[in-house]
């Protein structure tokens, strides 16, 4: 990478995720020796980035927070992302003051304020031409989101009023391990001290969070991922169907946007899918709109329902032409 300004934008990117980055990761990432790494970092830091050196074996880079830390520095492509992440939350929401969405409208208006003067114009002109659909959605008080990380990350355990979906309410003391976002809700994976188990509990549904400063120890998850436990939980009346479809994978999301489905390339021409249903006919109608061949691997039930009701097709579509246009027989 040969431009030192462009270098320069470009290591600052990589630190400014605040992981920390060893030098042969940032020299491979940058193209360039771990002698150049080291004179940039040295340039960085006399521009008033206070970059955090570790040495020796397992050494790293670190962007930490500094009183000299100069405005947000973004490339294009990241502008673009974090105007159209913020219009997306934005179009999410409640219309309540303090929650999530709210927030996004008001970062959303103001962001280019932050931005380098060249990214400014680029910025205005993707808010003037963007329109989002409204998603009406749960708002999530952002103070709860906020406070639910600290408490998580530094191990603490929590208390707040939670309503259920009865609309029963009560007060809850939870060791809290996850946040998950999930088709328009955000949820918080649990250990609830006064059940002794795992719960999962809608953030939309939680109001007055205290953090009590008591620590907890850590837990090993009941799945493999707190994104796995919830989908467990939320399919626990469904059933589990698996299918392979000749199209694309695109094309498959696209007749499947509103289920929570898991898919998969096969290859250039064939998809394999899991997902969890009520019934095989909503697996049909779906299927019917993509104009697809496409063939059942479980549950056996379903696959002997869609062959009963192919044959019901055919017998309404009455007997079949021969080659000469006559019906036979």
């Amino acid at each position: 990478m040969a431009d030192v300004t462009e270098r320069m934008l470009a290591l600052l990117s990589t630190l400014q995720t605040g992981r920390p980055f060893s030098g042969e990761e940032l020299a491979s990432r940058l193209a360039v020796s771990p002698r150049t790494v080291r004179r940039d970092v040295e340039r960085l830091r006399g521009y008033g980035y206070p970059v955090e050196t570790q040495p020796g074996p397992g050494g790293y880079y670190r962007l930490v927070a500094g009183r000299t830390m100069p405005p947000l520095v973004l490339d294009d492509d990241e502008a673009i992302a974090a105007l159209l992440g913020l219009a997306t939350l934005a179009s999410a929401g409640s219309d309540e003051d303090g929650t999530l969405d709210d927030a996004a409208t008001r970062a959303y208006g103001k962001l280019d304020q932050f931005l380098p003067a060249r990214l400014r114009p680029r910025a205005t002109a993707l808010r003037a031409s963007l329109e989002t659909g409204r998603q009406r959605a749960p708002g999530v008080n952002t103070e709860v989101l906020a406070g639910l990380a600290e408490a998580i990350t530094g191990r603490e355990v929590v208390s707040f009023d939670y309503t259920d979906q009865h609309k029963r309410s009560s007060r809850r003391r939870v060791e809290p391990h996850r946040q998950v976002h999930l088709h328009l809700r955000w949820y918080l994976l649990g250990w609830d001290l006064d059940r002794s188990d795992w719960r999962v509990f809608r953030l939309d549904r939680v109001t007055d969070l205290v953090r009590t400063g008591v620590r907890h120890s850590a837990r090993r998850l009941p799945a493999d991922t707190a994104l796995s436990y919830l989908r467990q939980g939320l399919n626990a009346d469904r059933r589990r169907v698996q299918f392979v479809v000749q199209a694309k994978p695109h094309e498959v999301a696209d007749a499947l946007k509103y289920q929570d489905a898991q898919i998969q390339r096969v290859d250039e021409q064939e998809t394999r899918v899991t997902v969890w249903l009520d019934s095989w006919e909503w697996l049909i109608l779906h299927l019917a709109f993509l104009d697809a061949d496409f063939s059942i691997i479980e549950p056996s039930d379903f696959r002997d329902a869609c062959a009963a009701f192919a044959r019901r097709l055919l017998t309404a579509g009455g007997p079949p032409a021969n080659p000469n246009g006559d019906l036979t027989s």
